[in-house]
């Protein structure tokens, strides 16, 4: 196997969770394989620079393996390798979101009666 599709190539490597949501990655322009937007027919092979924004952060690999069967994580991590300076700013990125202010609800439970009105008043339902 010299080559693989780029949507089965991001699931089997867990990028994604599903090949559909790899696929759709493509289709929003997520996924650049070499400087140019990929499409999720696109072929992978050896040695190819991948950059990949996910939920995870913004990657950039090398491909050093092909696969299309998903294995385990410890499998999946050897299909790629990523950059150092990918690496440092996914952490950076990471630290800066722990140190921002977390909110969170003022209320606990379910809406009072006088909240239930007034969510109802704003909904345009008198």
């Amino acid at each position: 196997m010299d080559r693989v599709r780029i949507d089965k190539w991001l699931w089997a490597a867990r990028f994604f969770k599903t090949r559909a949501l790899a696929s759709r990655a493509c289709d929003l322009g997520r996924i650049e394989s070499n400087g140019a937007d990929a499409k999720p027919a696109r072929d992978v092979r050896i040695g190819d620079m991948l950059r990949i924004k996910n939920a995870g952060g913004e990657f950039q690999i090398e491909v050093l393996g092909l696969s299309e069967m998903r294995g385990p994580a410890s499998t999946a991590q050897k299909l790629y390798q990523e950059s150092d300076a990918s690496r440092e700013m996914r952490m950076k990125l990471a630290e800066e979101r722990k140190a921002m202010p977390h909110f969170e609800a003022t209320r606990e439970g379910k809406p009072s009666k006088r909240d239930r009105r007034e969510i109802g008043r704003l909904r345009g339902r008198t």
